[in-house]
C-alpha cells in the first residue's frame, strides 16, 4: 500500500457507479500518488474501466466523490480546468483523416488554448517533449492515417502527455498491441512515475505486465476490491485462483525476480520428469 506520508493526487471515496439498474462498481476507494504506478486488475466484468472513467469524471457516480490533491472534487471544477490537471487514454480513439502526427498530439494542448486557439506559448515545447518521450518524434510529419496500430497508440499516448498533467490514466493501453509495443509502452509508464513524477492509474488485463509495472495493485472482482496493495500481496495464487475461477499458479522469475502467472487449463501439457 502506498506510504500514509504520501498524499495522493487523486482520491476516490466510496464510489458507487452503475448503467440503469446495474451496478458495476460498489463502494470502492482508491487513491492514484504522484510518482507511483497503480494497476487495476480482475476478471471481464469487474468494473475496472467503469471505475476508470469515474474517476476521470467521465461515467457519473451513484455515490461517492473523487478529489484531486487540493481537496476540490472533480465534480466541482470545470472540464477546461479537470483537463489541465488529469488525462485519460481510453481503450479505442477513431484517428482522424487527413491530419498528422504533430497536429493529433497538438490537440492535447486544448485546454491550455485560449478560445480560438492562442494564449499557448508553451505548447510547441511541450509538443516536441510529449514526441521525444514516446518517441514518435521522426513520425511527426506522417499522416495519421499511414500509422500501424502500435505507432497510433503512441501518438494518442504523445497527445494526452501533451496536456501535461499530474495524473494520467489509461485503460488497457497494450490491448492490440505486438509484444514489442507492449513492452516499450509500458516503460514510458514507468518512466513517467519515476522521472517525471506522474501519477498513474492504469487497467491491465495482463497480470504480468501489472507485477512489472506497477506499485500497488487492485484487484476487483464483481464491483468489489477483492485485495489491494504491493504486488507480492496481491498476486498470489490463492487470491487469483478465486478471483479468476481458474487454478492460476505465481512463481518469481528467476532473472528478474518479477512475479510471472500461469493460468493452468484443462489441457496443459506437463513436463515429464525422465526416471
Amino acid at each position: 500500500m502506498p506510504a500514509d506520508n504520501l498524499a495522493p493526487e487523486l482520491s476516490a471515496a466510496g464510489i458507487t457507479a452503475g448503467y440503469r439498474s446495474f451496478v458495476a462498481v460498489h463502494d470502492v476507494s482508491v487513491r492514484l500518488t504522484r510518482g507511483r504506478v497503480t494497476a487495476l486488475i480482475g476478471p471481464n466484468g469487474s468494473g475496472k474501466s467503469t471505475l476508470l472513467r469515474t474517476m476521470a469524471n467521465l461515467h457519473k457516480a451513484a455515490s461517492g466523490d473523487t478529489t484531486l490533491a487540493d481537496g476540490a472534487s472533480i465534480k466541482a471544477i470545470s472540464p477546461r480546468d479537470l483537463a489541465r490537471r488529469l488525462t485519460l487514454l481510453s481503450q479505442s480513439r477513431v484517428a482522424p483523416g487527413g491530419v498528422t502526427v504533430r497536429e493529433v498530439v497538438e490537440y492535447g494542448r486544448h485546454p491550455h488554448r485560449g478560445r480560438w486557439g492562442g494564449g499557448d506559448p508553451d505548447g510547441t515545447a511541450v509538443v516536441d517533449r510529449a514526441l521525444g518521450m514516446t518517441d514518435v518524434a521522426s513520425l511527426a510529419d506522417r499522416a495519421v492515417d499511414t500509422l500501424s496500430g502500435g505507432q497510433m497508440q503512441r501518438v494518442w499516448l504523445a497527445s494526452c502527455l501533451a496536456q501535461d498533467t499530474t495524473i494520467l490514466m489509461l485503460d488497457e493501453p497494450t490491448n492490440h498491441l505486438d509484444l514489442r509495443y507492449q513492452v516499450e509502452l509500458l516503460d514510458i509508464v514507468r518512466d513517467l512515475a519515476d522521472h517525471h513524477d506522474i501519477a498513474v492509474g492504469v487497467v491491465l488485463h495482463d497480470l504480468d505486465q501489472a507485477a512489472a509495472v506497477a506499485d500497488e495493485i487492485v484487484l476487483l472482482v464483481d464491483g468489489r476490491i477483492a485485495a489491494a496493495g504491493e504486488p507480492a500481496e496481491v498476486l498470489t495464487s490463492e487470491l487469483l485462483t478465486d478471483a479468476y475461477g481458474i487454478p492460476i499458479d505465481v512463481h518469481p522469475d528467476p532473472h528478474t525476480g518479477l512475479l510471472r502467472t500461469g493460468a493452468r487449463s484443462r489441457h496443459a501439457r506437463r513436463a515429464v520428469t525422465p526416471a
